[in-house]
C-alpha cells in the first residue's frame, strides 16, 4: 500500500491555535494506478468557523496526495457542549457551512464525504429537531446523495461514565440509500451507531456497495473495546473495504472521541490508523479487484441460505413462509 500521511498539530497563539503540518512521504499517491481515498479525522468543536478551516487544510493536503474522494467524519461542521447549542448552531443543507464544502470541492475538483452534518428537520420551525446527515458532494459541488442516521445512539452505561441521548434533539432517518457511484468505487453509506447492525452492512453489499463508510464519533471507552474490531468485522462479513473518520481527542469539558479514523480491505486487514492524539489525514489506495478477488475466492454471499432459513430454528412449532431477499 501506498500512503501519505500528514499529521496537524497546534500551538497556541493569542486567543486560539494556530496550526502547522507535518508532512511525511512515503510515497507520492498520485502515481498510483488505482483510485486513493483520503481518510480524516479532526477534534471538531463549537466553533465552525475554525472547524471550517481545519478541515479544509486536511481536504487540500489529501488534494495534495492524489486523493479524489475525501472522508470527513461525524459532526466534522461542530460538536455542540449542550443540546441547546447543538440545535442553535445547525443548519439547513442550502446553508452556509454545506455550500464553503461544495465551493471547496468544485474548485479542488474532488468528491467529498461530510460523515455527519447537523441538519435542521423539514418541521423545524414547529418541532426544533435535526438529522444526521451523510451528505455527498461530487467534484462539480454537486450535492449527489444525503443519508441520515438511522439507528440513534442512546446508551447509558454509568460504569464508563456515558450518557448521551441522541433520540432527545435528533430525527431517525427514514430509509437507507442507495450505493453511490464515485470516482474510488461504490459506496455505501452509514454513520457512526450504523457500525453496530450488520443488517444494514449487508443490505448495502447486497445493492452494490464496494466500500463502506463510517464516519463517526465514538466515545474514549466504546472506540477502545469495539471501534475496531467492528470495523473489521464489516469489512469481513461483506467483503468490502471499509472507510471510517474519526473525531479525535477533547472537544469541550463534556465531550472527548476515541479517534484512531481507519481502512480496512475485504480481507479484514487494517491499511491505515490515524492515531488517538492529533487531526490526520491518511492516504490509501483503493483496488477494486481485491474485493472482487475476495469475493472469488470466499463465495460468502452465495453461499448464504434465504431469509427464511435464518428464522427457522431446530424444534421450533412453525416456520415463517420461505421468502427470499
Amino acid at each position: 500500500m501506498l500512503k501519505v500521511r500528514c499529521i496537524l498539530g497546534s500551538f497556541a497563539k493569542s486567543a486560539f491555535s494556530a496550526r502547522f503540518w507535518r508532512v511525511q512521504l512515503q510515497n507520492r499517491m498520485s502515481t498510483s494506478p488505482h483510485p486513493v481515498a483520503a481518510v480524516c479525522q479532526l477534534t471538531a468543536t463549537p466553533d465552525k468557523q475554525v472547524n471550517f478551516s481545519v478541515c479544509k487544510e486536511l481536504i487540500e493536503r489529501a488534494k495534495q496526495g492524489g486523493a479524489s474522494m475525501v472522508f470527513l467524519p461525524e459532526g466534522f461542521d461542530y460538536i455542540g457542549s449542550s443540546r441547546e447549542e447543538t440545535l442553535a448552531l445547525s443548519e439547513s443543507l442550502a446553508g452556509e457551512t454545506v455550500s464553503l464544502y461544495a465551493q471547496t470541492a468544485r474548485n479542488l475538483g474532488v468528491w467529498l464525504s461530510l460523515g455527519g452534518f447537523h441538519e435542521r428537520g423539514h418541521n423545524w420551525e414547529t418541532e426544533q429537531r435535526i438529522y444526521n446527515s451523510h451528505v455527498i458532494i461530487d467534484d462539480k459541488g454537486e450535492i449527489v446523495s444525503v443519508y441520515r442516521k438511522s439507528h440513534l445512539f442512546d446508551v447509558e452505561l454509568p460504569e464508563k461514565g456515558i450518557l448521551l441521548k441522541e433520540s432527545s434533539f435528533t430525527i431517525p432517518g427514514p430509509s437507507l440509500m442507495c450505493p453511490v457511484q464515485t470516482p474510488i468505487g461504490k459506496v455505501g453509506l452509514g454513520i457512526c451507531y450504523d457500525l453496530r447492525f450488520p443488517a444494514l452492512s449487508l443490505a448495502l453489499q447486497r445493492s452494490g456497495a464496494e466500500i463502506l463508510t463510517y464516519p463517526s464519533a465514538f466515545t474514549v471507552a466504546t472506540g477502545a473495546a469495539h471501534w475496531e474490531v467492528l470495523l473489521r468485522a464489516r469489512a469481513i462479513e461483506t467483503q468490502c473495504f471499509v472507510l471510517a473518520a474519526a473525531q479525535v481527542g477533547r472537544h469541550h469539558d463534556k465531550r472527548s472521541s476515541y479517534g484512531h479514523a481507519l481502512a480496512v480491505d475485504p480481507w479484514g486487514e487494517v491499511m491505515a490508523d490515524c492515531g488517538g492524539e492529533v487531526a490526520d489525514v491518511v492516504l490509501v489506495e483503493i483496488d477494486l479487484e481485491k474485493a472482487s478477488r475476495t469475493r472469488r475466492n470466499m463465495p460468502v454471499q452465495q453461499h448464504q441460505r434465504d431469509t427464511s432459513f435464518y428464522h427457522c430454528l431446530e424444534g421450533s412449532w412453525k416456520c415463517p413462509e420461505d421468502k427470499k431477499d
